[in-house]
């Protein structure tokens, strides 16, 4: 599979760790410097704003997704070349998903957790096929990956949804984790209910 354009869920709080502001201007230059669009939440803000300043000082091609009330209070990335306006969070998220080749999860709040869910669960039903990484950066993750565990351990998933997703530690683990991802099936609609 080629990997062309990725959707990436993150945060938008200052007020964050600088590691994990880092790590989201790493994964843009990354994903810019092979040529990869960066399709995100359009803020420019902490890691969202570090996300597309990453991609956009290596050339990167950057969409930026934003529902109306958010465009109006100018939460977006003023650098960025393209903005989709949308009329709610909800049409955000399907937008973010249409036409990409994978996801990846940086560490953020509830939006970012509800985005990364409805991904693993499109998935699951195989409406959504491509890699879905978690970039685990100081560990962020671990409860979730724990729970999801939990869901395949007490029998609301089969074992076979491990797959859906991968996690690493380091967003120059990426590309890697893009290139070992299991091919799924829109097949897997087949084992969703267990």
């Amino acid at each position: 599979m080629t990997i062309g354009k990725v959707t990436v869920y993150c945060g938008s709080s200052t007020q964050a760790d600088p590691v994990y502001l880092d790590a989201a201007e790493r994964l843009g230059r990354l994903l810019a410097r092979n040529s990869m669009t960066v399709v995100y939440g359009a803020g420019g803000l902490g890691s969202m704003g570090r996300l597309a300043d990453g991609a956009l000082s290596e050339g990167g091609c950057v969409v930026g997704v934003i529902p109306r009330f958010m465009k109006e209070l100018e939460w977006y990335h003023k650098g960025i070349g393209e903005i989709v306006e949308v009329g709610d969070l909800h049409e955000r998220k399907r937008a973010l998903l249409e036409g990409v080749d994978a996801v990846v999860a940086l560490p953020g709040g509830s939006g970012t957790l509800d985005e990364l869910l409805e991904a693993i669960s499109l998935k699951r039903l195989g409406t959504f096929l491509g890699p879905i990484v978690m970039v685990n950066t100081s560990g962020f993750f671990d409860p979730c990956i724990e729970l999801l565990e939990r869901c395949i351990a007490e029998r609301f998933m089969d074992a076979r949804h491990r797959a859906m997703w991968q996690v690493v530690a380091e967003p120059e683990e990426v590309l890697g984790a893009f290139r070992s991802a299991p091919e799924w099936s829109s097949e897997a609609i087949g084992f969703a209910a267990i």
